[in-house]
């Protein structure tokens, strides 16, 4: 019935609505536009009329319409309002009860008015698979796993995620694709290439390895841990080379140094690696470190580390500095690891019984005559996978021509190798495609098929496709039953591939990618490595994890009583006992120096310049990611914070004062500085501090509801008292990467309504995700 029903018209014909707007009000919605018509007069017009239209913004005119007459207006005031932004501060403001009275009254129209009028909005018909969600496409296709950053450019982000501008497939872009699918199809099927081939790993400058990597035998320190898989059994060289100064001499080579190679934790060769007599035998030391190995097929762990000696003590009148990886700075203590290149088959043996042969070769034919039959059946199981849907004869038809082709010319195998380089390539699967059915009338709202639900739920949970579970459910049409739908939910939340959430959401949610490209000054911060750089990346992801895992409340990721350190992070903090290279839970109180987001080094240190803290940026992550209302965007020719032509001697705090003396940017530095002054006890890597330039460091904060107080604990005192705007900022910035677009002011009520139902429930993370799945924008779409 309800393809008859939109296509009749919608869910109101225009002439029936000129009808209701025609009747007199009811008393009930007349005595809403009076207390919205009263509050609008006292504070809001002053500034936003007629004539002055700030923002774009007359609400002395909207005040006397129904709200519902004006949702896009209505929900930017309900926005500001519900955070307390305005009016703004010096202005008439209303007392806490005007505001708890007018959001809701405002809220609850626009809220009967959209679910009287559903508007789901639009997603692009066609979305191309970004980077991570091709990656995590083939690991759950092939059972193999891929480092796309290797075979694909990095995709441009929008509204904070890279799944949102995808629509596009360049020339060149094609072309990557087309030679990613051909070097994937050979790998998954273990085929013989032309000549031995090759993979070269290099370990990041800045590492230091003094100590264990995690992952490598206990007793050894530095080197790295490849996870590498091998196309055929047989025989492969491993190279090593060391870490060298710009000099070109071996860093920190001054006693024999052992050196061993592993395969899956066992030794294959072992090194020892002595001092040069002269200084040009620098450029040989490593030309020896080559080894070949035997491996079967497969995924296999590589590594490549040192044998550790004792730790001498150094005695110091402070702690000494845990980074060692630069000559003009802290020389290496021992030798350091700086690439393995691993080559090979040589004299190739077999393809090997691995996990994406098996994935693939649901069948093997034992004569001639059966090998059609077989690769159709494997097609169209890896079809259907691919394409996420039943699989047509269309569909078969081309991948079973270019099989036949290739078999023709060489074997069975050689046939599916081409067939599947084929599908890699095809619209099918590098774009999630939603056409509009035919017979849904133009800008209607109608429910998507189950199949694409199942598709929107997969890449939303998982960043990959559909397992066959989820499928069968979508086939049968059942998916979309609401008990069927939080099941699959739920079970989808405790598999493994919702670490992508984790890697993928959160990371860009919290800006953790950017942690890649930040390096401080190492004048002002010399104890700064990548070590503490993927230590600061992983206490965020692991606290993320814990509120996932445990489905706990996700007001925990703002005030918790843990978090997780190894020793270095530990050593970095100040934190006592936390011993080795594995990452652990550790409690840290209520009143710890650490625990929440706000006190993690992560979120500290992507949020300061290179060489001193910035309240502008910390307090502008907070507005956008912990509040949802982010300052509006800078004007054009605003000056910049001069800090040669200002005091050296003044604190940031008194420098921005100079520049809120400025009329262009007080606006804006009125609403972003005082929550960032808030966390000044941190220093631009995250260390607690005292002092800021010798004087006690000032962290008195405010928000922009005109609330002030003291210090990171203060502030999140003062977000926990209203936790309905952080969970409705997590909903929202879920909502967008689960529908790969901008949330709109349509989309608002939805989210209320998430946050509204997820509060029965103490805000767990999974009741935000079973939300989101039921919503109406995840669940129905606007017809173009």
């Amino acid at each position: 019935m309800l393809p008859i029903f939109l296509a009749a018209g919608g869910f109101a014909s225009s002439s029936l609505a000129q009808e209701q707007a025609a009747l007199p009000a009811s008393p009930e919605i007349a005595s809403e536009r009076e207390a919205i018509g009263r509050f609008v007069n006292l504070y809001c017009v002053e500034c936003h009329n007629g004539d002055d239209r700030t923002i774009d913004l007359a609400l002395d005119s909207l005040s006397s319409e129904d709200v519902d007459r004006n949702p896009k207006a209505w929900e930017k005031v309900v926005r500001r309002l519900h955070a307390r932004q305005m009016p703004p501060e010096g202005a008439l403001r209303p007392k806490t009860r005007a505001y708890e009275s007018i959001v809701p009254l405002l809220a609850g129209s626009l809220d009967r008015s959209a679910a009287a009028h559903p508007d789901p909005g639009r997603t692009d018909t066609f979305r191309r698979l970004n980077r991570t969600e091709y990656q995590n496409a083939i690991r759950d296709l092939l059972a193999l796993d891929v480092d796309a950053s290797s075979l694909l450019p990095p995709d441009e982000s929008s509204r904070g995620f890279d799944n949102v501008t995808v629509g596009d497939l360049s020339p060149t872009l094609l072309d990557r694709y087309i030679t990613a699918s051909q070097k994937i199809s050979r790998l998954a099927l273990g085929r013989p290439g032309r000549s031995p081939g090759g993979d070269t790993f290099r370990v990041r400058a800045d590492v230091t390895q003094e100590e264990h990597v995690e992952g490598l035998p206990i007793g050894t320190r530095g080197g790295t841990l490849i996870r590498y898989t091998f196309p055929q059994d047989g025989e492969y060289d491993v190279q090593l080379r060391l870490a060298r100064d710009r000099n070109e001499q071996v860093e920190g080579l001054h006693n024999p140094h052992d050196l061993e190679v592993l395969l899956d934790r066992e030794r294959m060769a072992l090194f020892t690696v002595t001092p040069p007599r002269e200084e040009r035998e620098h450029q040989t030391v490593d030309a020896k470190l080559k080894t070949r190995i035997r491996a079967t097929a497969g995924p296999h762990e590589v590594g490549v580390t040192f044998l550790k000696n004792p730790s001498s003590l150094l005695e110091t009148k402070r702690q000494p500095y845990q980074a060692h990886y630069n000559m003009h700075r802290h020389p290496r203590m021992s030798p350091a690891l700086y690439q393995v290149s691993i080559t090979g088959p040589y004299a190739p043996q077999a393809h090997g019984d691995t996990p994406s042969r098996r994935r693939i070769f649901v069948c093997t034919p034992k004569e001639p005559s059966e090998e059609d039959d077989c690769a159709r059946r494997i097609l169209s199981t890896l079809l259907r996978r691919a394409y996420r849907r039943p699989v047509t004869d269309a569909d078969l038809h081309k991948p079973m021509e270019l099989y036949r082709k290739a078999r023709a010319d060489e074997d069975f195998e050689a046939g599916i190798e081409l067939a599947l380089s084929a599908v890699l390539v095809n619209p099918q699967f590098l774009f999630r495609i939603e056409p509009d059915p035919a017979d849904v009338a133009p800008n209607s709202a109608y429910r998507i098929p189950d199949v694409q639900l199942a598709t929107r739920l997969s890449f939303f949970l998982w960043s990959s496709i559909p397992d066959d579970e989820l499928l069968d459910l979508a086939t049968r049409g059942e998916l979309s039953k609401p008990e069927v739908l939080e099941r699959q939910v739920r079970r989808m939340l405790g598999d493994h591939r919702s670490q992508s959430l984790v890697s993928n959401f959160a990371g860009q949610w919290l800006h953790l990618r950017n942690l890649e490209s930040i390096t401080p000054d190492l004048r002002l911060f010399p104890d700064f490595d990548d070590n503490l750089r993927q230590a600061f990346r992983q206490e965020t992801e692991l606290l993320f994890e814990s509120v996932l895992r445990e489905d706990r409340c996700v007001l925990d990721l703002l005030k918790s009583d843990y978090t997780f350190l190894n020793e270095r992070l530990a050593r970095h903090y100040g934190i006592p006992n936390v011993y080795g290279s594995r990452f652990r839970r550790v409690a840290v109180g209520d009143e710890g120096a650490r625990g929440g987001l706000l006190r993690q080094g992560s979120i500290l240190t992507v949020t300061s310049y290179a060489t001193r803290t910035s309240p502008v940026l910390r307090g502008k992550w907070v507005l956008e990611n912990i509040l949802g209302t982010p300052p509006p965007p800078q004007p054009p020719n605003v000056p910049a914070l001069k800090d040669n032509t200002i005091s050296s001697t003044l604190s940031v705090r008194e420098r921005l004062a100079e520049h809120r003396r400025d009329i262009a940017c007080a606006g804006c530095h009125k609403l972003m500085d005082p929550p960032g002054f808030a966390l000044e006890n941190f220093d631009a890597v995250g260390r607690w501090r005292g002092f800021e330039e010798g004087r006690p460091a000032d962290a008195t904060g405010g928000l922009p509801d005109g609330s002030t107080f003291e210090g990171v604990a203060g502030l999140e005192r003062a977000l926990l008292k209203r936790p309905e705007l952080f969970v409705g900022t997590m909903t929202e910035k879920l909502l967008t990467f689960a529908l790969g677009r901008g949330v709109e002011y349509y989309d608002a009520p939805a989210i209320r309504k998430i946050v509204r139902d997820a509060r029965a429930n103490d805000y767990r993370f999974s009741s935000l995700i079973v939300g989101i799945a039921s919503s109406t924008p995840f669940q129905m779409r606007k017809a173009e």
